[in-house]
């Protein structure tokens, strides 16, 4: 037994992030089954979140030693583009949790299972951005999906929240079972289930019909989980139902995996070298780039709002793995990274702002954030500021992120993708400053929802300061992370 932990330990070492988190979810569960504390239950899961991230900023500054020839695995592998990826997805779960404790707060029964359902999608997101075969791709995707079919619809006694769980579900499901599909032919064709293994063997089965149908199903499904067009009609829906902190996870967690597995996948697995993905990455992008922003132009409610904006955002992303491929991962590190930090301050606003007003649904239309700033100022900065960097407005991050993207789409001489990046910007301005004239804009005689008057000194608060400060920090010295994301390459 000695022996076998003494040869198991140096490969489990490179996943004690996950095995803490892992570990916190079996502490959530038996406290749960013992005694049913809602703060006792926020409390155990941040407090694991935050070794776990404790741990993983350990290893990548080198403050615990971590053999580099153990850390491969059939399945999973641990390298820089995964650790950068995880250091982000565990910031906004601890966000989600941070703005779940206030939120549900009010709510009378069975509040402690959603941060047990947070921590397994948690734990399924940790390993998408590590799996490196089909199989764990599809078991960790799964293991982040099936959790958040119940986060979304937990606040059941709410008809939109409960339709938003269960159109995701049909949806999600019916997208799953085409990126299954996809694995099978691929397999049928190559034989093997490991991306860099089927990148070997694509030479052989470049022209299969089995080959290009399996890598064009699992487009189709990797589009669906990015909300991107054509796939995106469940998105503003399900956005817009979704309890708020939740679809601040949904925004910000579930697609920072998800695009970290997809570039992981494309490049590994070679399959953007097959024309027939590169012309259905191109179409997929410029759908999303336009329906995006155009759906979004007529939106009175925000977080339908920002469901099509992030449809858009995701069209972004695609143009640089269509324009730059083995240079990709750079550029969608910081662009994911940056988006979901921007995703967290705006839906940290809506969700401080509705956290106190559970009869009375969420604080979504634009209406009810009519002169917020003469009431609210630091928040309406807040607010003001996440929607400049989405907006790519120069000295935020939004700005690094997006001239990026263009400078990688000239780069690829694909130049009809870097004039829909700038299309899509100037449509995207508008509806942004729409939303801010409106926080500026004379206040309504009845406030219908506003956030606790010591609301910046709650953990959710200072959250959302922290989050805009970094947003700026990066947009104003962008050195020190554009460092940090060129390093964290795929081995």
């Amino acid at each position: 037994m000695n022996n076998l932990l003494a040869n198991a330990w140096p490969v489990l070492l490179p996943f004690a992030p996950v095995i803490i988190v892992a570990v916190t979810l079996l502490v959530v569960m038996i406290s749960i089954a013992l005694k049913r504390s809602h703060f006792l239950t926020g409390t155990v899961a941040v407090v694991g979140l935050n070794l776990g991230l404790f741990t993983l900023i350990g290893q990548i500054m080198g403050w615990f030693a971590v053999p580099e020839q153990m850390i491969v695995s059939r399945m999973f592998i641990v390298d820089p583009f995964a650790q950068f990826n995880m250091v982000f997805i565990f910031l906004s779960s601890l966000a989600c949790c941070t703005l779940a404790y206030p939120y549900f707060k009010t709510f009378k029964d069975h509040k402690e299972e959603l941060y047990m359902l947070l921590l397994l999608s948690t734990i399924g997101a940790l390993l998408m951005v590590t799996a490196h075969n089909l199989a764990s791709f599809f078991m960790s995707l799964e293991l982040l999906s099936v959790p958040l079919y119940g986060m979304l619809a937990y606040a059941f006694m709410r008809d939109r929240s409960l339709e938003s769980g269960l159109k995701y579900l049909v949806l999600s499901a019916t997208a799953s079972a085409t990126l299954l599909m996809g694995m099978a032919f691929i397999y049928a064709s190559t034989g093997t289930l490991e991306f860099k293994e089927i990148a070997n063997a694509l030479g052989n089965v470049f022209e299969s019909p089995l080959m290009i149908l399996g890598a064009a199903m699992m487009v189709f499904g990797i589009a669906f989980k990015l909300s991107a067009a054509p796939f995106h009609i469940w998105t503003p829906d399900v956005y817009q139902g979704a309890p708020a902190p939740v679809a601040t996870y949904l925004a910000s967690v579930t697609k920072v995996a998800m695009m970290a597995l997809a570039i992981r996948f494309m490049l590994d697995a070679a399959v953007l070298a097959l024309p027939t993905v590169n012309t259905l990455l191109l179409v997929i992008a410029t759908l999303s780039i336009l329906f995006g922003n155009l759906l979004a132009l007529r939106q009175t409610n925000l977080k339908r709002l920002l469901g099509y904006s992030s449809i858009a955002h995701m069209g972004y992303v695609l143009v640089v793995a269509v324009s730059i491929g083995p240079g990709a991962y750079s550029i969608t590190n910081m662009y994911m990274a940056m988006y979901a930090l921007t995703s967290l301050g705006l839906f940290g606003v809506i969700t401080l702002m509705s956290s106190t007003y559970k009869d009375a649904g969420e604080a979504a239309e634009l209406s009810h954030y009519q002169g917020l700033f003469w009431r609210r100022p630091v928040l309406t900065g807040v607010m003001t500021v996440m929607l400049l960097s989405m907006a790519g407005i120069p000295l935020t991050a939004g700005f690094i992120t997006k001239f990026f993207a263009v400078v990688a789409a000239v780069d690829g001489q694909q130049w009809f993708l870097a004039a829909m990046i700038i299309l899509g910007s100037a449509i995207g301005l508008f509806y942004y400053l729409r939303v801010m004239l409106t926080l500026f804009k004379r206040p309504t005689r009845t406030i219908e929802f506003d956030a606790l008057g010591e609301w910046g000194i709650q953990a959710g608060g200072l959250m959302v300061i922290l989050v805009t400060l970094i947003v700026l920090y990066v947009g104003i010295l962008p050195n020190d992370f554009i460092g940090w994301a060129t390093q964290a390459i795929i081995w």
